[in-house]
């Protein structure tokens, strides 16, 4: 197969390699895509329900050139949204949250919001499943990290810890999620290992 260059590409082990034979996996797709294709396979296949939810949002201004054409030319959150995706796996509720960073040694804490923290402790408490997807970009790895995990650095970062949780540290307290064609971040398997 070739790419619209004229380059050839061979797809080995979901890998896609350039004639050069430069490794590019996944390149041009974000964390959130690649979940969304994720949550379909799962969908389709019966294996859970598992959704994006919406952001709320409080619509202000539409301008309509034509009713084909409406453009939404104002808008605000109505309130700060939890985390970024819900549902049912094996009869429990999932929910987490997915981030992605450029950062080669550290995932920053700035990236969460208190609100966030807060949802995700609740969550725990009502004997929900929940934990953080964190995508390295410059590593291309996928993580989840358990959300215990997650509010034990946050409440040392609230008392004047580090602000940030160490690569290394998430590569030993979290499960790598190896990228497939079809289930793009497949986080049931690591779910599987780390919560049934």
């Amino acid at each position: 197969m070739n790419y619209p260059n004229g380059q050839q590409r061979l797809a080995i082990n979901n890998v896609v390699r350039k004639k050069d034979n430069r490794m590019f996996s996944n390149r041009g797709m974000s964390l959130e895509d690649d979940i969304n294709v994720t949550n379909e396979f799962y969908l389709e296949t019966n294996q859970a329900v598992i959704h994006k939810k919406p952001t709320p949002v409080q619509i202000v201004n539409v301008h309509y050139p034509k009713r084909s054409a409406a453009v939404i030319t104002e808008a605000y959150f109505k309130q700060a949204s939890t985390t970024d995706y819900n549902g049912v796996y094996k009869g429990k509720h999932i929910d987490f949250e997915a981030k992605e960073t450029k950062n080669k040694t550290s995932f920053p804490l700035a990236n969460i919001h208190e609100h966030q923290i807060n949802h995700m402790q609740k969550v725990i408490d009502q004997q929900g499943i929940c934990f953080m997807l964190i995508r390295f970009t410059a590593h291309d790895e996928t993580y989840l990290l358990d959300a215990r995990v997650l509010l034990t650095f946050w409440n040392l970062k609230q008392s004047g810890g580090k602000k940030s949780i160490p690569y290394d540290m998430i590569k030993n307290q979290s499960q790598l999620i190896p990228f497939h064609y079809q289930k793009r971040v497949d986080y049931l398997t690591a779910v599987d290992k780390l919560y049934f």
